[in-house]
């Protein structure tokens, strides 16, 4: 039997709870794991602003995975190890139909967030990730370099989604991290993309590597690492992907399934 040296959480929706805190529970977890002398790392859908002071508080000194694995960069050093941004004509034509239809849309620029305007979809992003927007106006259009993503918001998802994917074909990968929120990315672009570069950067092979997440934007990195875990707050389709489940982000589901790594009740495969 393989075991697992490097684990990758998610964030929201999975090591975070609702209120968007780190329990005692999941961060004991965390800490035993690296007492076992197992690498933990973030791969998450959030800026490197956004991520880096929850990795503060877990004493991470490890690259983390941001931006949906567009980029890869130290918690510690901030040191840059991987980039991938979106391309900047590509991204300025999905934000500029965007504008045209009235559809909100935010990017980020050198890990800071830009909006249009001010208004209560940034706001609220704001509040919920704990990181500063700046309010760019047409600056926003003509952007003077390549973001890592864009972030579509509406309540017509499907219909934007599948627009988006018909005016820009091969141009872009959709995924999806929270209800009504569509990740623009630059084809290619997945966590596990990422998280396999980093595991080979560290010396770690696939099935040695332990993936746990719950959304549509985590379905790559389950699917392909050693060990994929949905949580128990997941869809169903996202689930159905993976043979482990654990409990919820509320029932610190990811210090379960680090306790049953530590103590080798999880099942790896051998190569």
């Amino acid at each position: 039997m393989n075991q697992i040296k490097l684990i990758a959480l998610d964030m929201d929706g999975t090591l975070l709870d609702n209120k968007k805190k780190i329990s005692a529970g999941n961060a004991a977890a965390v800490r035993a794991a690296q007492k076992a002398g197992i690498i933990v790392t973030f791969a998450t859908g959030r800026m490197f602003r956004a991520a880096k002071h929850y990795a503060n508080d877990l004493q991470l000194d490890i690259p983390l995975v941001v931006y949906n694995g567009a980029r890869i960069q130290e918690s510690v050093s901030e040191k840059v190890l991987g980039d991938w941004p979106l391309n900047r004509d590509t991204a300025k034509g999905v934000i500029n139909y965007c504008h045209q239809q009235g559809i909100y849309v935010q990017t980020y620029i050198h890990d800071t967030l830009w909006t249009y305007k001010d208004c209560p979809e940034v706001r609220a992003y704001s509040s919920l990730e704990g990181v500063p927007y700046e309010v760019k106006g047409d600056a926003m259009l003509n952007l003077p370099d390549a973001p890592h993503k864009l972030l579509v918001v509406s309540s017509k998802f499907y219909e934007v989604k599948t627009e988006i994917e018909k005016l820009f074909p091969g141009k872009v990968v959709l995924t999806s991290s929270a209800e009504n929120f569509i990740e623009v990315m630059e084809p290619g672009i997945t966590k596990w993309r990422a998280i396999e570069k980093l595991g080979k950067k560290l010396g770690i092979s696939q099935p040695e590597i332990m993936c746990v997440g719950d959304s549509d934007n985590d379905v790559n990195m389950l699917e392909n690492a050693g060990v994929g875990v949905a949580m128990g707050n997941a869809a169903d389709e996202v689930k159905n992907k993976v043979k482990v489940i654990t409990a919820d982000n509320e029932h610190d589901g990811v210090a379960m399934i680090i306790n049953q790594v530590i103590t080798q009740q999880v099942e790896v495969p051998e190569v």
